[in-house]
């Protein structure tokens, strides 16, 4: 058991982050801070081995599953197209999960997507330059939302963002 409180700790990443922003640096903590949101809202054990490959474990209806986390911070003055970065899919990971953290770095939303779905995407996709590269916007069309701030958990019948063909 760890001496310090992890949500204090990282309700001060999250001060540290907008901070840094505002002068125009990164902090390389958004995918830390995404992975803390996500293991609250979902309830996911984290990993503590980070040489693993993915970040979390699933318990309830996602028992068992290895789980991935992205995060990204989307801004408002942010002109270019978000991308998740490149997705190591020779790693043993079962789902994709993507944070969406406002200006604050407050997580907005949680959207997931099976590593199936994403690897049909990807072959779909073979001509792509960045192989294994994605953007936030195509993750969004491919995958469920899961969590808002202002729902909840969201109910999957109501919110599937996937097509009827995929």
């Amino acid at each position: 058991m760890s001496v310090y409180n992890i949500g204090k700790l990282v309700d001060q990443t999250r001060k540290l982050c907008v901070e840094w922003h505002a002068q125009g640096k990164t902090t390389g903590m958004t995918g830390e801070v995404a992975a803390f949101d996500a293991a609250q809202a979902l309830n996911l054990e984290l990993c503590q081995d980070h040489t693993l490959g993915y970040t979390a474990i699933g318990t309830g209806e996602r028992k068992d599953k290895k789980i991935l986390v992205k995060g990204r911070a989307i801004f408002k003055e942010q002109k270019s197209r978000a991308r998740l970065g490149q997705l190591q899919m020779d790693i043993d990971w079962d789902l994709l999960v993507l944070v969406l953290l406002d200006d604050k770095f407050e997580a907005q939303e949680i959207f997931e997507a099976s590593r199936l779905v994403i690897e049909k995407e990807q072959d779909e996709q073979k001509t792509s330059k960045r192989k294994g590269s994605m953007t936030v916007a195509k993750f969004k069309r491919i995958a469920t939302l899961v969590w808002t701030a202002k729902e909840g958990h969201v109910e999957e019948e109501i919110w599937n963002n996937q097509s009827s063909n995929t």
